[in-house]
């Protein structure tokens, strides 16, 4: 049996820490969202996802989907429907779409913990609300109002669910070689013809309609990235006819059963253009970023499902003996695991990685309202700045760190972890796809690197460091802080280090910082968690509880056990390229 409690009490800390309430509070758009109320419409998702979703995770692995190749249908198995209902009846998927068209208006950090909650319950399942709710910001930034108030409100009721059409069979990151085509055949319509893979949820029996944002160019476009142009094409028309946009085959996957990764072949489908001819990448990206931060979520909720199956089985596994005797339990023939220092070790390795990254994706959700709604245009652009920044990190660091996590907890439960009996097989199997899709990891390393670094002259990294600086400022008014700072202190100036070899060797070839940009990336990412659990001890010492004893000591043990690893990265990005690019491609 599957074991998860959404961490509602971890995730109102990070919430308290990182400062939602003051910042979110002044702002008309969420005086409905007292950190009171949230609390209580993250509670009525919880109980979704824990009584419906999470029984339906192995169901969904287990028995996969159906596919009629006949009609392209695709349908989930018993039970998906009804969840999704259940979903639509909690406003689930509409939570932070604008009021305006039925959503309910919540700030970000809200969407980034539902997503969290959903992700670790079933994984699978998760993936159709969640590419609805990117369709909906695409089409909420570049969509004509005629647009929003026919497609948009029906995503927001979940009556109708989103996809994205990138990949095509000869490219996938290299979008510049996409081919399908669209013609005008008049009334601001398009005729689409191509074929698309690796589509998520591209067909399906979980709601009424479905719609595709696809990419493809008009007869006139210039070639490459710049020749793009974004449509959306309904798998049903308003008439109720069946447009020609069908699923023609599945993809057997390594996980994620129950999500169906289509063939998408569009034979003269009718779509209708979202936003200006050849700058279709703008929506795309729109939708893009806002799935990188819930991908990097992907592996913090399948980290913390597996933690807690991990601590559970340590808990109740009895072998050997404490090698600190006055621990023995006389009572029992062997003490349980728990006592022995490196499952200890392991297991607080996933409990710091996993509370941070939690809360970057808190600060992040966070700073995105902030640089929507606040009337400074100066503290919107820096909040700005720092989504920018921290997002790529975010979806790389955070899906990597969570497969780790997620290995970690499987050794600990020994050769039971890698039996189906205590599910953790599965979760690995379902995150190792968040460190390929939404753009693979190294390429949002070298989106840190070549391309938010060197931004307006490198001032997403100087608001970055202002952030830290103020931080450290208030860190010295606080004796008990000084053992975390030292620590920390050091790692930021490895990163800065760091940063000026990139700069530097960078600029010049082209080569040297693609060799280092993953090694770069993750000592940033630690660097940012490190900052994160700086604000939490703060927001500890201040409540004082037993929660927060807790936090602290996992603050210290983050500190001295796993921030160190930035001295490993660092060096790594000294050693250059050399080593790496020496082959002649027949040595491989």
């Amino acid at each position: 049996m599957q074991r998860y409690s959404v961490p509602l009490k971890d995730m109102r800390f990070a919430l308290e820490a990182l400062g939602y309430q003051e910042k979110l509070g002044a702002y008309e758009a969420f005086e409905m969202y007292d950190l009171e109320t949230s609390m209580q419409v993250l509670e009525a998702m919880a109980a979704v996802a824990e009584d419906i979703l999470l029984p339906l995770n192995r169901v969904g692995d287990q028995v996969g989907l159906k596919f009629d190749p006949e009609t392209g249908d695709v349908t989930l198995p018993d039970g998906f429907e009804a969840a999704y209902k259940a979903l639509r009846e909690v406003g689930m998927i509409g939570l932070g779409a604008p009021q305006e068209y039925g959503g309910g208006g919540a700030p970000e950090a809200l969407n980034v913990l539902s997503s969290e909650m959903m992700t670790a319950a079933n994984k699978a399942f998760s993936m159709c609300p969640g590419l609805s709710v990117g369709l909906m910001a695409a089409l909420n930034a570049h969509g004509s109002e005629a647009q929003k108030e026919k497609y948009l409100t029906k995503l927001i009721s979940g009556e109708w669910t989103g996809t994205m059409c990138l990949t095509e069979p000869q490219c996938g990151t290299d979008l510049g070689l996409i081919s399908t085509k669209a013609e005008p055949i008049g009334d601001d319509a398009f005729k689409l013809t191509g074929t698309k893979i690796w589509i998520t949820f591209g067909d399906h029996n979980l709601a009424d309609n479905i719609i595709h944002l696809v990419l493809a160019r008009l007869p006139d476009a210039p070639e490459g990235i710049r020749g793009i142009s974004a449509f959306i094409v309904p798998k049903f028309m308003d008439d109720g006819s069946r447009n020609p946009v069908f699923c023609t085959g599945l993809e057997e996957k390594m996980g994620i059963h129950a999500s169906p990764t289509c063939v998408i072949s569009l034979d003269g489908a009718v779509g209708y253009m979202v936003g200006e001819p050849n700058k279709g990448m703008r929506a795309m990206f729109t939708m893009m970023n806002m799935a990188r931060l819930s991908v990097g979520m992907e592996g913090v909720a399948l980290g913390e499902i597996a933690y807690q199956t991990a601590v559970d089985f340590s808990k109740e596994r009895r072998q050997g003996r404490s090698l600190d005797k006055a621990k023995n339990d006389t009572s029992a023939s062997a003490d349980n695991i728990l006592v022995h220092p490196d499952v200890r070790r392991m297991l607080l390795n996933i409990k710091s990685t996993t509370e941070a990254m939690r809360g970057l994706g808190v600060w992040i959700g966070i700073e995105q309202d902030v640089s929507l709604h606040h009337p400074d245009e100066a503290m919107r652009q820096e909040s700005d700045d720092l989504v920018a920044l921290l997002t790529p990190m975010m979806k790389s660091y955070g899906s990597e760190r969570g497969f780790q996590n997620i290995s970690d907890a499987m050794q600990v439960c020994g050769g039971a972890g890698y039996t189906v009996d205590w599910d953790i097989e599965q979760y690995l199997r379902d995150e190792r796809i968040a460190m390929i899709y939404e753009g693979t990891n190294h390429i949002q390393a070298l989106d840190l690197i070549g391309r938010k670094l060197p931004m307006k002259h490198g001032r997403l990294l100087m608001t970055f460091q202002k952030r830290v600086q103020a931080c450290l400022d208030e860190c010295a008014e606080i004796e008990e802080m000084a053992s975390l700072v030292e620590p920390f202190q050091k790692a930021v100036g490895r990163l800065m280090q760091a940063t000026q070899t990139v700069a530097s060797q960078g600029m010049k070839d082209p080569e040297f910082a693609a060799s280092v940009a993953s090694n770069y990336l993750n000592l940033f990412s630690l660097v940012s968690l490190g900052y994160i659990w700086l604000e939490l001890a703060k927001h500890a010492l201040k409540k004082g509880d037993a929660q927060s004893a807790t936090k602290l000591k996992t603050a210290h043990y983050f500190m001295q056990m796993v921030l160190p690893e930035t001295g490993l990265y660092a060096k790594l990005v000294g050693v250059g390229k050399d080593v790496t690019m020496v082959f002649d491609e027949d040595e491989f």
